[in-house]
């Protein structure tokens, strides 16, 4: 009896788990690189996370520049190109393969996320100031329009891994085709 209670404990707990799973992948850092609290290199430095590091990836910027990032209980943007996940069992640059690893697309919403991420640092209560250097022309840098329309309307050459492209373009990799992406 006793036995049969804690499978069912374990296998709520498992079903509980799996889709925070999901929404998260693993990458791990090429160099040593600044976390940001923002997406772009303005934002104040929250810390220099070490070359090897494995980080949690929440999502990147539509222009596969910035990814959400966590790391021993931080939370902040690392510039993707000193970001690697794993693909066909062998690291590759997150912004060449973010989009076939099924990473999401976010976007930064400054209030809330400072907000939530960094009511206890010092610069924080300065929150005013970021926020109007932001808007005032950072978020234009970061993701311009017409990365918005390039990406929409037809995938960049680099979003394509080099073994998918010699297969044509409706050629859909099997992990793929089981998450329903193609």
């Amino acid at each position: 009896m006793k036995a049969s209670w804690l499978f069912a404990a374990f296998a709520f707990l498992g079903a509980a788990g799996g889709p925070q799973a999901a929404s998260a992948a693993d990458a791990f850092t090429i160099t040593d690189v600044n976390m940001r609290a923002g997406p772009s290199t303005r934002f104040p430095r929250i810390t220099t996370l070490p070359a090897g590091v494995a980080t949690t990836v929440y999502g990147c910027t539509r222009s596969w520049d910035w990814c959400d990032t966590g790391w021993r209980g931080l939370r902040g943007w690392v510039s993707a190109h000193y970001l690697e996940s794993l693909y066909d069992d062998r690291r590759v640059i997150v912004p060449d393969y973010g989009r076939t690893i099924g990473l999401p697309i976010i976007t930064f919403e400054f209030g809330t996320y400072w907000d939530r991420w960094y009511r206890d640092r010092p610069w924080y209560r300065e929150r005013d100031r970021w926020r109007r250097e932001w808007r005032s022309g950072w978020a234009a840098e970061i993701e311009p329009e017409r990365t918005y329309r390039a990406i929409e309307m037809e995938p960049h050459r680099r979003d394509v891994p080099p073994g998918i492209r010699k297969k044509g373009p409706d050629f859909c990799p099997p992990g793929q085709q089981k998450k329903g992406r193609c």
